[in-house]
């Protein structure tokens, strides 16, 4: 190794210069050279010349030809040596948060089933008084999802409520003077009776719930309103609607 080093010294001021090239080849063999006189029958790399040839790699193209003593696959051990530690690395467990311990898995579950209406923060503070020293994340990831129930399908609804629902709607007729009338429908579902309709050109919010209080006089009306999402159902509409104690059910946005 000091060979090494008192060699590379005298070839400074040539790496640094003109003759780089031959400078690095003249420094190339004279380290075999010393390999072949440290070993007496089969010359062997130690561990200072396979840095030193892996170093030289790096900084010279034309390392191979001046290699004698070994193969040029033997430089690349290194390369090799990276990917397989690497790969062993890979192959390590990897750290993170320590499991959680089943009792305390057990206990979240049965808290949770005893007290519906306890959140993550709840639960977690009263494992904190019980000592057990875990995460509120963690508790709300160990709590049971609580499905919502499902709500009724429109089908269902409409069946449920078919006796006790009505509906409105426009729809437009020209006339022979090149006018378009909006023609009101009240409609009972039950009977597919027309309970009321009445024609207009111009429909507004206040029109349309005086039409409502026509269609049902007395206290007479149904406790379901189907409508759409027309803007002519304005304030006014909506306030008389409900002040008759009339629920409003609206369709799905660019239904027809």
């Amino acid at each position: 190794m000091i060979t090494l080093l008192l060699h590379l010294l005298r070839l400074v001021p040539y790496l640094f210069g003109g003759h780089r090239q031959l400078a690095l080849e003249n420094l190339a063999l004279r380290q075999q050279l010393a390999v072949y006189r440290r070993t007496a029958t089969r010359p062997r790399l130690g561990r200072t010349d396979r840095l030193f040839w892996a170093g030289l790699a790096r900084v010279w193209a034309g390392w191979k030809q001046s290699l004698v003593i070994v193969t040029p696959d033997t430089v690349r051990w290194q390369r090799r040596r990276f990917r397989e530690h690497w790969s062993q690395l890979s192959t390590w467990p990897t750290g993170g948060r320590p499991p959680v311990h089943a009792d305390i898995k057990a206990l979240v579950i049965r808290m949770t089933a005893a007290n519906p209406l306890w959140g993550a923060p709840r639960i977690h503070e009263e494992l904190l008084k019980l000592g057990f020293g875990v995460a509120e994340r963690t508790v709300s990831r160990l709590m049971p999802k609580r499905r919502p129930l499902p709500s009724q399908t429109w089908r269902t609804f409409l069946a449920n409520h078919v006796r006790d629902l009505v509906s409105l709607d426009f729809f437009t007729v020209p006339t022979a003077r090149l006018c378009v009338l909006c023609v009101l429908v009240v409609l009972a579902h039950h009977r597919r009776r027309v309970v009321h309709f009445n024609v207009t050109e111009h429909p507004t919010a206040q029109w349309t719930a005086q039409q409502i209080v026509n269609a049902f006089p007395d206290d007479s009306a149904q406790s379901y309103l189907l409508r759409d999402r027309d803007q002519v159902y304005g304030q006014q509409f909506r306030r008389r609607v409900k002040g008759m104690r009339i629920e409003e059910v609206l369709t799905a946005p660019h239904s027809p």
